[in-house]
């Protein structure tokens, strides 16, 4: 696996890590805007370590819509993914203009929308979770 692609997973997997961790604290504790936010950006990340693994440009978006399409040019399983409720979190709710909690219902749809696509995409791009651990940890011993 080329460098770009493991990178892309690994921040990926950062954004997985901070909502698995945000969703597992007591309910009333939960930073739901957080969760979603997060949630959006791994699927954003692994959908985008996707495509640089099979050499597709993509530009600078945040679209999931756009960024399955392109996905599911290369594998039409991906088309299967409702990840479109996620992409109001990348940008518009992250600013008081468009003043957003999302509720922990919302929040915890979120988490697993982002749970189904990193055990998806974690096999199309022949991943398993340790090694995104043991890369993360590599990285920080060199730090």
């Amino acid at each position: 696996m080329n460098e770009e692609v493991k990178e892309w997973i690994i921040k990926a997997y950062e954004d997985y890590i901070t909502v698995k961790y945000l969703i597992s604290l007591p309910e009333d504790e939960i930073i739901t805007s957080a969760v979603c936010f997060h949630s959006q950006q791994f699927v954003e990340k692994i959908f985008k370590a996707f495509l640089v693994l099979h050499k597709v440009k993509f530009g600078r978006t945040h679209n999931l819509s756009l960024l399955k399409e392109l996905c599911s040019r290369k594998d039409p399983s991906i088309e299967e993914l409702e990840v479109e409720n996620l992409n109001m979190y990348a940008v518009e709710s992250r600013y008081p203009e468009i003043f957003l909690i999302p509720s922990l219902k919302e929040a915890q749809k979120s988490f697993k929308t982002a749970d189904y696509v990193k055990e998806m995409m974690f096999g199309k791009l022949n991943v398993q979770e340790k090694e995104v651990i043991n890369w993360i940890k590599e990285l920080k011993q060199k730090s």
